[in-house]
């Protein structure tokens, strides 16, 4: 969600911002816009299209400059529109005699975040006589510092940041200071790219994946830090003491070689990024339990032996299909390491009134390791007294892992496609090494147990490679699946979740609305949908559950219902009219979720295909969410 890129050089910048936009391109975005310094002048483009047309207008227009910043914008306040995309100036307040135009602009600014009291602010501003050309917050931000400018950006920057309420991370420079580019960071990521290649440059990203090809060398800046870079030198400040009359002090940041895997972003022979990325399971599910050679606590952390004996219960806080990993996981842990588990909604968690417990471990899971809500949420918790945390993650650099205690750090990979697909599956690799770990301190895992869940757990990229080789009939059902609107996904027991996430996945890239109940539950309510024309989907494992789901099947074909169904091959679910069932190749036990799952994704995938969508990006959506 947003991007930001920005750099000073003694060579064009340009071309670096424009490929660090395009970098960022798979975490969603509706505008993008691109400021220099050139000729003594701020010059700038936006666009409403893609990063390419921007790339298209900068040629023609021939901007090229040592100092600039670009942006791609996910719209909060304002519509998608060239007037509100980033980045915004600031030319100064109105005169007041006669009311003329305010002069040439001095202040550019791109912001990632949401700014609360930009209402006040913007009141406050227009009373001083300045205009605004956008609906957005950022602009605020832009005519604050002008505001305060006074011959040094970095001292306005930071006498604007205390008058902020929200999350942001800020790039910004000034006409009157060619050369400096000044960031800042509070609740939003933003990393320093140090450069290595002579023309004494530097670099500011949201994601250090844009900066991949123009240097490792990344300083990851934390919670209030603000960075002045000029050519040859930066500078890293804090607020020492949070507030109005914060007073900013030095202070060191480490640098880290960090290899972006730019090469993971290309698409290859496959159709779309999310088809690629559901057929890298098999190899992104090898590479996460890679090394894991007996079950341990210490594959979470030092301390986690420690830890896991104070704790008697867990909590897991997470947001979309994050939340759907977590509440698989909740069956896991209560039946096999027999600890009590709750699973909340992140962006719902800290706005309730709740019962902290000190000995519980908090589990935070995500993919980018920056979503806003859940790191509010693991910040409440620890203010409540629950100490103990954890998170399953998949960027080991990311705020998620600095901010926990122990991590278990999945190997996805680079996951391009807004729709998460094997960021999912490693994730519940993560959380079921993480039950096994819970049960073995816990006296409920034995030798011979632990052999037989390692077998099964290397056995699963092979198993995965069997299920993918079911596309061909899946893509038949998509086509029935293209013309229709609505949908229903059933499960029961760990499977629920799968119906879920299935359900999220149809709805999110081909914008068919669809529900997902647990099977029981259709007597109570759903059961009134069903018509011939609403297709149910349902996962039917051979597990304790499966004569209950029949029944459940039964009253579906009673009323008319199409069933669509994913069955074990020895649950004796036959096609007939009505009901069109796929095998999978083999029954996978307490596993089965991450199996199930992966044809649920490419019925997902082929239906958004055949009704022309765009895949890897859907309307509306963003990859990673770093706003409330």
């Amino acid at each position: 969600m947003c991007g930001i890129v920005g750099a000073v050089s003694t060579r064009n910048i340009v071309p670096i911002l424009i490929e660090g936009l395009k970098r960022l391109e798979y975490r969603g975005y509706d505008s993008c816009g691109v400021a220099v310094h050139q000729g003594g002048e701020l010059l700038r483009a936006r666009s409403t299209s893609r990063v390419a047309e921007l790339e298209a207008n900068v040629a023609h227009e021939g901007i090229a400059a040592g100092t600039g910043i670009a942006h791609t914008r996910w719209a909060t306040h304002g519509a998608p529109a060239v007037h509100n995309a980033h980045p915004h100036f600031s030319a100064g307040p109105a005169a007041r005699d006669g009311g003329s135009a305010p002069g040439v602009s001095k202040i550019a600014l791109v912001h990632n975040g949401i700014i609360e009291n930009h209402d006040e602010l913007r009141a406050e501003l227009r009373a001083r006589g300045y205009a605004f050309a956008s609906q957005t917050d950022t602009e605020v931000i832009a005519h604050l510092v002008h505001s305060l400018y006074d011959g040094d950006l970095l001292e306005a920057v930071q006498r604007a940041l205390p008058r902020l309420r929200g999350a942001y991370a800020v790039a910004v420079f000034c006409r009157d200071e060619p050369h400096r580019v000044v960031g800042a960071r509070q609740g939003s990521p933003l990393v320093l790219g140090v450069g290595t290649g002579g023309q004494g440059e530097h670099f500011l990203a949201s994601d250090a994946m844009a900066l991949a090809g123009v240097t490792d060398q990344i300083v990851y800046l934390e919670e209030g830090d603000v960075v002045d870079l000029q050519l040859g030198k930066y500078w890293i400040s804090s607020a020492e003491a949070p507030g109005p009359q914060a007073r900013y002090v030095p202070v060191q940041r480490p640098v880290r070689t960090v290899h972006a895997h730019s090469g993971a972003a290309e698409l290859g022979p496959y159709r779309h990024y999310m088809q690629k990325e559901i057929f890298e399971q098999p190899r992104a599910l090898a590479d996460t339990l890679e090394g894991v050679e007996g079950i341990s606590p210490e594959l979470f952390g030092d301390g986690a032996n420690r830890i896991f004996k104070d704790i008697d219960r867990v909590l897991i806080l997470a947001c979309g299909t994050s939340y759907y990993s977590g509440s698989t996981a909740r069956y896991w842990l209560e039946s096999i390491a027999g600890i009590p588990t709750t699973v909340e909604v992140a962006s719902e968690y800290r706005y309730r009134d709740s019962v902290p417990d000190p000995r519980t471990l908090v589990v935070t899971i995500s993919q980018s390791g920056e979503t806003a809500d859940t790191l509010a949420a693991l910040k409440h918790a620890r203010s409540l007294g629950m100490k103990h945390t954890l998170t399953i993650c998949n960027v080991a650099t990311s705020a998620m892992v600095r901010e926990c205690s122990l991590a278990y750090i999945t190997r996805a990979g680079v996951e391009i496609g807004v729709a998460s697909t094997k960021a999912f599956t490693t994730q519940l690799a993560g959380l079921y090494l993480l039950t096994l770990a819970l049960a073995q301190v816990r006296g409920r895992l034995s030798d011979a147990q632990e052999a037989t869940e390692l077998k099964a757990l290397r056995h699963l990229p092979v198993a995965l490679q069997a299920v993918l080789a079911l596309e061909p009939q899946i893509i038949a059902w998509s086509e029935d699946f293209a013309r229709k609107e609505n949908a229903l996904f059933l499960g029961r027991g760990l499977h629920y979740p799968i119906a879920m996430e299935g359900a999220l996945k149809l709805k999110e890239i081909s914008y068919i609305h669809a529900e997902a109940y647990p099977a029981g539950e259709l007597k109570h309510g759903p059961l009134a949908l069903v018509t011939d024309q609403m297709p149910v989907v349902t996962v039917a494992p051979n597990d304790t559950l499966l004569e209950k789901l029949k029944s459940n099947l039964q009253e579906v074909r009673a009323r008319g219902g199409q069933l669509y169904v994913f069955a074990d091959g020895d649950t004796h679910i036959e096609n007939e009219p009505g009901v069109h069932v796929i095998r999978m190749p083999e029954h996978y036990g307490a596993l089965s979720p991450i199996l199930h799952v992966v044809p649920l994704q490419l019925l997902a995938y082929h239906t958004a295909c055949a009704r022309g969508t765009d895949v890897d990006k859907p309307r509306n959506l963003a990859k990673s969410v770093t706003v409330e």
